[in-house]
């Protein structure tokens, strides 16, 4: 078991694009790309979210003042002391474009029993979904502040600092919860309304549900109050669950055995941007459009794009 504990990504949806279709079923079609998205993307939410204006570059700048040092030396009578100059911290992010699309032949959408149309929204909207929650997902897992859980072995507690080391009794506990809080605290690393969050895979979050200390989400939160995913709460800590999240597997990771990865949040962690109106994007493409291309009116076709930063 991996932690990592960190101290850039919108979810917008923007206009449709499409040739000959009516404002009713563009905003059919929207609204079943939405729906199929939304439940995939969790990493994102807990970002600082800093759009870059309409034709205003490619590429953010995200800036941080390093803390003044105490001034403990008392000032002498008529003597201007030293100051201090400011000192910045820069963060850069650029913005790509991703997307993907379906091609329908006529025959199929002659023949077909379902509305081709709106199944393959259905796909892509879950494509989507999932590629921009996993290129927000590998920003954050590229963070080096990291924990790993330690081995028992005969009751021994071992201490454990790399991936390759880990072993099946490397599991998150309670107590390694705690230590990392207690790193995040000492690091001054402020809470998100009050508490750190966490996203955890199913299978690590199963190990820790059955710790007698847990709290279900339902006994402490209302439904409008729970963040996307969370399903729980220990040691001051938020969790939220989703299959997305990291598991390393292959060079690196003990032999045969795969890593779980947990991430841990403060407030303001990481950043996310995109550029104004380059939101997600549903384009569909109804035979006839293709001009010479498509010259006998076979083809048609739906997809999506969205740009965001990575």
């Amino acid at each position: 078991m991996e932690i990592k504990h960190l101290q850039l990504f919108a979810n917008e949806v923007q206009t449709t694009q499409s040739d000959g279709l009516s404002a009713e079923m563009k905003t059919f079609y929207d609204m079943t790309l939405i729906d199929e998205a939304s439940p995939n993307l969790v990493h994102d939410q807990f970002g600082q979210k800093r759009p870059i204006p309409a034709n205003g570059g490619k590429t953010i700048e995200f800036r941080k003042f390093a803390p003044l040092d105490k001034a403990l030396t008392p000032l002498t009578e008529g003597v201007t002391p030293d100051g201090k100059s400011l000192e910045v911290n820069t963060v850069t992010a650029t913005v790509s474009q991703y997307g993907d699309y379906i091609t329908l032949s006529d025959v199929l959408e002659l023949t077909a029993v379902d509305n081709v149309i709106v199944e393959s929204l259905k796909l892509l909207g879950r494509q989507g979904g999932a590629t921009l929650d996993t290129v927000v997902r590998n920003v954050l897992q590229s963070g080096t502040n990291v924990t790993y859980c330690p081995k028992f072995v005969n009751g021994v507690e071992t201490a454990v600092t790399s991936r390759a080391n880990l072993d099946t009794t490397a599991q998150l506990t309670v107590d390694v919860v705690q230590q990392v809080v207690a790193k995040l605290r000492a690091q001054n690393a402020p809470t998100i309304n009050g508490k750190y969050v966490a996203i955890i895979h199913p299978y690590v979050a199963y190990d820790l549900m059955r710790d007698p200390e847990w709290i279900d989400a339902h006994k402490y939160a209302q439904p409008v109050n729970l963040y996307e995913g969370e399903i729980g709460e220990i040691a001051g800590v938020r969790f939220v669950q989703t299959t997305e999240a990291k598991i390393y597997t292959g060079s690196g990771c003990p032999s045969g055995l795969a890593v779980f990865g947990t991430l841990f949040l403060g407030d303001g962690a990481y950043g996310t941007t995109e550029i104004t109106g380059g939101g997600m994007q549903t384009i569909v493409k109804q035979k006839g459009s293709g001009g010479t291309s498509d010259p006998l009116d076979q083809r048609s076709s739906v997809g999506y794009t969205r740009a965001l930063a990575a």
